[in-house]
């Protein structure tokens, strides 16, 4: 994510060109550009420096204001900093990532509430003010208003209702009564009340939290579903980019363990960097409490400043990880470590970590992609995201192919195809480029996206197609290394398609030694798998079949296909599977007589029955349930 602190830092390596794009009328004197003031008029009263540690940084002593380059930018144009930013970029040549995903749920903007301000001496404004603290002027702020006995909580962004939550105050048996308006896009409580120019912001738990630091001095987001992670944080990648001109964010959720589930993956969704966690004082558990407790703006803001930053700790006692070795021996559920192949032959012997990167090695036209595929269709329908780059093909090539796969069927109804694209929605993105995409292009677009998305799966389709010379292999080294380094750093599980070397024939499988490129591709790698199609033994069917005679035993008695681990450095096995290639679907089945998955069920099309989805799980088949 390019912060507003980056685009800063961008316009003052020009300072003087932005200087006079931004006050034509001035000129230079010395060391700083001088005008009348933010108008852009002729004058001395403001100045911006132009060399030197404070580059960029201007101030106008008739008015107080200051600020850098991008807070000048929105000052001279008076406009709101994230439209500043928006213009900075375009200035600067800066584009963000053109991220094509198949996510687009359609939601729809509530209608507007049929409500009133908090009037004098109503139940709500009672509650809001006596019992919490709030002033009418935060609640004006935040656009709160009443309905009956229900407190109505808008979440506007850039004047736009995106949501509505109603709270009663009313708690039959202790509960908390909670309603929102249905289908509406998860989003961040409070945007209407964030000056245009803020550059640092606190995320609460509740919006009564984040209406209690407002009124300490503080602008204050509330998350929309409390604490813990998954589905409660989704709201991520809608406010990503708008989250995107703060500096700074403070994390200012609840103490306990849901609470400090979010302040993790809020923290690595958005940047660690720019994050910082807010620890309340004791007895106080939020900003409510410390709002009832008195705390003045001043408290407040030394609070902020002692927040603790979420700087990696390089270097941690091995007791630490007693738990997380526990769990190595005893897990209480293998998926939970990743995501396991779609052949439950191989369940137990091979796991795809996060962390982790593999390679899928083989010859040209044995299948790497169909795999690739099949695995990644495995990892989506137990629960991961993934993001798949190929740049050989256009997306919509590779994804007919594994929309075939999907259906387990060489031609799907249009319903059905639509069905399955519903499916793809909130699990498949794309990364839309064909032809050479560069190593830095590919890395930034996944942190982009694992941070926005919690995207955990990345398949690269293929090496040949990332940039590099046949013969560089420094530089194909370095691109896995910096593969090895991107799946750690985000916990997620990168797989890169290669090509093994030429050799005498096709008829025998490839070993460890002959994938193309440095060696350093199988040294770094955590999981090397080789795939191999028998096109030898296709080939006598095809004979015998154009004959209208049965191949011989032992033809159809071979394996169709193998897929070898030469390497797994984290598992206690490397296996071999044999596999047999379905031309209909395109999967790869554990055995010759096997039927291929059906991953995605459409009641309309020709679908099985509960007796054969039944009968599918008897006879093994190839999905994972």
């Amino acid at each position: 994510m390019t912060t507003a602190r980056d685009i800063a830092a961008m316009l003052a390596r020009d300072a003087e060109a932005v200087a006079k794009l931004l006050l034509p009328n001035g000129k230079r004197e010395g060391h700083e550009w001088r005008a009348g003031s933010t108008d852009g008029e002729a004058g001395k009263s403001l100045g911006v420096h132009l060399t030197g540690e404070k580059t960029g940084v201007w101030g106008d002593f008739a008015t107080g204001e200051s600020g850098d380059l991008l807070d000048l930018w929105a000052a001279c144009r008076s406009i709101p900093l994230a439209q500043a930013i928006a213009e900075a970029k375009a200035h600067l040549g800066v584009r963000d990532p053109e991220f094509a995903g198949h996510r687009r749920q359609e939601y729809r903007r509530p209608e507007r509430p049929k409500c009133q301000a908090p009037r004098d001496g109503s139940p709500v404004l009672d509650y809001l003010t006596r019992e919490r603290g709030l002033t009418p002027d935060t609640l004006a702020a935040y656009r709160v208003a009443e309905r009956g006995r229900e407190i109505v909580l808008p979440s506007l962004r850039d004047g736009d209702l995106i949501a509505v939550k109603y709270l009663g105050l009313d708690r039959p048996n202790g509960k908390k009564q909670v309603r929102v308006e249905k289908d509406t896009q998860p989003c961040l409580f409070g945007w209407q009340a964030i000056p245009d120019n803020a550059r640092e912001v606190t995320i609460t738990e509740g919006e009564v939290d984040a209406m209690s630091m407002f009124q300490l001095g503080a602008p204050a987001l509330s998350v929309p579903f409390g604490g813990g992670s998954g589905a409660k944080q989704q709201w991520i990648e809608h406010e990503f980019q708008h989250l995107e001109r703060f500096d700074t964010i403070y994390l200012a959720l609840d103490a306990d363990g849901p609470g400090q589930e979010a302040t993790a993956v809020i923290a690595e969704r958005l940047g660690r960097e720019r994050c910082r966690v807010v620890t309340m004082p004791a007895p106080h558990k939020d900003a409510n409490d410390l709002l009832r407790a008195g705390w003045t703006p001043t408290q407040a803001r030394n609070l902020l400043t002692a927040a603790r930053t979420l700087d990696p700790d390089e270097l941690r006692s091995a007791a630490l990880y007693a738990d997380d070795v526990v769990r190595e021996f005893y897990p209480a559920d293998e998926a939970e470590r990743g995501f396991l192949p779609p052949w439950r032959k191989l369940h137990g012997l091979l796991l795809f970590r996060p962390g982790e990167v593999s390679v899928l090695a083989g010859v040209n036209g044995h299948g790497k992609s169909e795999i690739a595929g099949h695995l990644t269709l495995g990892a989506l329908s137990q629960g991961e995201r993934a993001c798949i780059a190929s740049m050989e093909f256009k997306p919509v090539k590779w994804l007919r192919r594994l929309t075939r796969q999907a259906a387990a069927m060489a031609v799907p109804s249009e319903p059905y195809i639509r069905a399955i694209h519903r499916w793809y929605a909130d699990r498949l993105w794309v990364f839309d480029v064909v032809g050479t995409a560069k190593a830095d292009r590919i890395l930034d677009v996944f942190a982009y996206a694992r941070r926005r998305y919690g995207i955990r799966l990345f398949v690269i389709d293929n090496l040949a197609k990332c940039g590099f010379a046949e013969d560089d292999y420094n530089g194909q080294k370095r691109f896995v290394d910096r593969l090895t380094d991107f799946a750690k750093e985000h916990d997620a599980h990168v797989m890169l398609v290669a090509h093994t070397r030429k050799g005498e024939s096709e008829d025998k499988p490839p070993g460890k030694f002959d994938v193309k490129g440095t060696g350093g591709i199988s040294d770094m790698t955590d999981t090397l798998l080789l795939c191999w199609r028998n096109k030898k033994r296709e080939e006598a069917i095809r004979r015998a079949e154009a004959d209208g005679i049965p191949a011989p035993l032992e033809i159809q008695e071979q394996p169709g296909a193998m897929l070898i681990c030469a390497k797994q450095r984290n598992g206690d096995d490397e296996p071999r599977a044999a596999l047999w290639f379905d031309r209909e679907s395109h999967q790869f089945l554990s055995k010759p007589d096997g039927r291929p998955w059906r991953y995605v069920n459409y009641s309309i099309a020709d679908d099985y029955t509960q007796g054969e989805i039944e009968q599918a799980e008897a006879d093994d088949l190839e999905g994972v349930r």
